[in-house]
This record gives structure tokens, sequence and C-alpha cells, in this order.
């Protein structure tokens, strides 16, 4: 089955313009006009077709690999809501992982938080590839719904 890829990469709303999914594996040339480029891929775990986290490198055309780290999605709390909710006892392969058998319909990521997994793909990114991440872009994919407070008057009634 499909591991939806790109649904899963555009939840991240990473910011790079020049991007693109090849499979399951995210591309992106984070700064224009250098020759390094970004790769990140699911992490596999021991067992089969089950992915524990994300990998990171950078990469150049000429040399090939320079640096690399992986992310797991237990450490970053992708899954810690979902296993929570479905009482998945630590230690066992379906805790903070996911694998690519899932409900219809659905993705089988399904339960993902990727607010701290996509903080740590902006601290890295920000080492290799400096000015890549905007103010504008550190907020995108999140929202921040406030309702803010209705000022009542001595009278009770609102104020306008």
């Amino acid at each position: 089955m499909s591991l939806q890829a790109p649904e899963f990469f555009a939840e991240l709303c990473l910011p790079f313009r020049d991007s693109t999914v090849v499979g399951n594996t995210y591309y992106a040339a984070p700064v224009p006009g250098t020759s390094l480029r970004l790769r990140i891929d699911f992490s596999r775990t021991i067992y089969a077709d089950t992915y524990g986290g994300l990998r990171l490198a950078v990469v150049h055309p000429d040399r090939g690999e320079i640096d690399a780290v992986a992310l797991s999605f237990l450490d970053h709390g992708t899954f810690h809501r979902r296993d929570e909710a479905t009482n998945t006892r630590p230690n066992t392969k379906q805790y903070g992982t996911f694998d690519t058998y899932h409900r219809p319909g659905r993705p089988p990521w399904e339960g993902a938080v990727t607010t701290r997994l996509r903080d740590a793909i902006e601290q890295y990114t920000t080492v290799w590839f400096p000015g890549a991440w905007t103010a504008t872009s550190r907020t995108a994919g999140r929202t921040v719904h406030t309702t803010p407070a209705v000022p009542i008057t001595r009278s009770g009634a609102r104020a306008r």
C-alpha cells in the first residue's frame, strides 16, 4: 500500500518553493542558486513496512551525501496522542511508528502531530541552509485561534 508521501510532506508545510516528492522521498532546493539539496526519506524500522521517523540528508550533486540525521517519531511525539488514545504500549511494533496498512480512505500516518517534527526539520535545515526559513514560513501550517474577550460594561451590556 502507498505511504501517501505527498500528503504527509504537505501536512508538514515545509516552506521550500523548489521542492517535489518522488515516490516516498521529498527533495528540495531550500536556497535558490546553491548546489546543496535537502532529501527527506521515511526511516524504516526492523519490522517490514513499518516506519519510525524521517531521515534528513544534505546532498551535493558532485560530492553526494554530506550530512544526515534521523528524526524519530517517538522522540518528537508525533504519534503520542494516537498511542495514548489507543492504549498502544511502549516497546511494541506500533508504538511511535506507522506502517503501510491502514483504514480505507485514511492515510497510514493518521493521528500524527507534526509540530515538533517540523521544528526539528527547521532547526536542522537552518544550519545547512541559512535564510531558507523566513518569519512567515515559521508560522506556516500553524493556526492559532485566539478568541478575543468581549468587553463587558458595568451594566452587563456588551460594549461596541
